[in-house]
């Protein structure tokens, strides 16, 4: 942990004070004191004025969700940071207040963080601190008004034919329940009035900025130039953040993506859903570590296999909320530089054996599964990676048994096994309706340990279950 910050794949949240969807659940602290606890090491604010423009208060701006003061945002985050991470909890603020306001926020932040704020004496860091050097510590970093917003949304580009159709007990907001099209009209409403009051440069924007204010900021932002080349271009004498939005980064990949390694090799690079995930879905985080991207920013708030991924990366490295970077991402040689796209030589062999599960009869009720007889379970286990190793197999289904036996055994060829993750899902087959869910796990290939293992399983929302495991063994060739 003694590397530049820039070394690491960091846990992020997203809008991370939101307790729901994304146009009209609330606001509050407890989902910070939790994304804490599960390890998030980047949590996000909005700060807004009140009413009375007297006070600042937390919510997603131009929507219907409900405020929570911010004095209960940063007490939650001084009290929980280091609970389940030594490591530095680095804090985003989404500012849209007028001068006077933030100085009330300087002042809260120190009095509330005192020592635990790290402040950095220079204007410009040629390296980021590491981890190590910023144990215990809380960095604050900005970014303008502009960053979070994104052009109308377009069909989710998704990863669902290779595992299925996405497991959700998300209910959508009111806007949602009347009609998809309403709610696509209200974010899209939400994102044309967030981005004109974005263009506003820092030359039009208030006057006497308070200097207590800017000496908190650890980890500035750069104002994107919206020409790709200029964004990415690397300051071999200064390092800074910058952020993308979703369909933003999506494009930059393809036309840019040698680019974006290079920039993340020294920069930090922040990417973040698009605000038409009204009921706080996510994209693939893959898209964004498979380039070196530290910081892919998750919505913590919705569920599904999107989630998982990112759940199974960060439980590496003890869960301590920083993975590092595989060599591949950090070498330098312009003719070494590696390419996610390309189709790489086998480096390993993964040979994953299901041999049977159990704890189902001690967690869930007779009837959950089945009204009238045993369940039927069925597994799937699967690779998500880079493209190339990126596939799922599935066993055959158990008839009758709370305790089902499959002896399934399945060999996965890794070209890129530094970005693999293991990925498990138990299902109860059902003839009439859709498959009942019965567990998920997702598990970095790089810290599996040869053997036969007992694999503990988790609920859709990413919670263990109490009893249920499973047996399995793994292999290396």
């Amino acid at each position: 942990m003694g590397l530049p910050l820039s070394h690491y794949f960091i846990y992020t949240g997203h809008n991370s004070y939101l307790t729901g969807n994304q146009l009209s659940s609330g606001c509050s602290e407890v989902p910070v004191v939790k994304a804490l606890h599960d390890g998030v090491r980047v949590i996000e604010l909005d700060l807004w004025p009140n009413a009375a423009k007297d006070a600042v208060e937390v919510l997603h701006g131009r929507t219907l969700t409900s405020p929570v003061d911010l004095d209960k945002c940063l007490h939650a985050i001084r009290d929980h940071a280091f609970v389940s991470s030594p490591y530095p909890v680095i804090l985003t603020l989404e500012d849209h207040l007028t001068p006077d306001l933030q100085s009330k926020v300087a002042k809260m932040i120190k009095q509330t963080f005192g020592d635990m704020l790290y402040t950095c004496e220079s204007e410009n860091m040629s390296e980021f601190p590491s981890p190590d050097d910023l144990k215990g510590k809380i960095i604050v970093s900005t970014k303008p008004p502009k960053e979070y917003l994104q052009t109308k949304n377009n069909a989710d580009a998704d990863e669902g034919g290779v595992w299925g159709e996405e497991i959700s007990d998300d209910k959508p907001p009111p806007a949602a329940e009347k009609s998809s099209a309403a709610a696509e009209e209200a974010a899209a409403v939400l994102e044309q009035e967030e981005q004109e009051a974005a263009e506003t440069d820092k030359k039009t924007q208030p006057q006497g900025v308070d200097n207590e204010y800017m000496r908190l900021i650890a980890i500035p932002l750069t104002r994107r130039k919206h020409d790709m080349d200029q964004d990415l271009k690397v300051d071999p004498g200064r390092v800074s953040r910058l952020s993308l939005g979703e369909k933003a980064y999506e494009k930059a990949i393809v036309s840019h993506g040698a680019h974006i390694i290079t920039f993340t090799q020294r920069n930090l690079l922040r990417i973040f859903p698009r605000s038409t995930r009204i009921t706080s879905s996510n994209y693939n985080p893959l898209m964004g570590w498979r380039y070196g991207v530290q910081m892919v920013a998750a919505n913590m708030q919705g569920h599904g296999r999107k989630l998982w991924l990112t759940q199974g990366m960060f439980r590496a490295n003890g869960g301590c909320g920083y993975v590092k970077k595989p060599e591949i991402l950090m070498n330098r040689d312009p003719e070494k530089l590696f390419d996610p796209t390309s189709t790489l030589p086998v480096k390993t062999r993964l040979k994953v054996m299901v041999y049977m599960g159990d704890g189902w009869r001690f967690d869930f009720r007779k009837t959950h599964f089945d009204k009238c007889s045993p369940p039927d379970f069925y597994a799937r286990v699967g690779i998500a990676g880079v493209e190339a190793d990126t596939r799922m197999e599935e066993t055959k289904v158990m008839m009758d048994t709370w305790i089902p036996t499959w002896d399934h055994e399945v060999e996965f060829p890794l070209s890129v096994p530094e970005l693999a993750l293991l990925r498990v899902e138990v299902h109860e087959s059902d003839n009439h309706q859709k498959d009942d869910f019965a567990g998920q796990t997702c598990l970095p290939v790089w810290e599996l340990r040869r053997g036969i293992r007992s694999v503990r399983l988790f609920s859709h929302k990413g919670e263990p279950l109490r009893s249920v495991k499973l047996l399995m063994r793994f292999d290396f060739s």
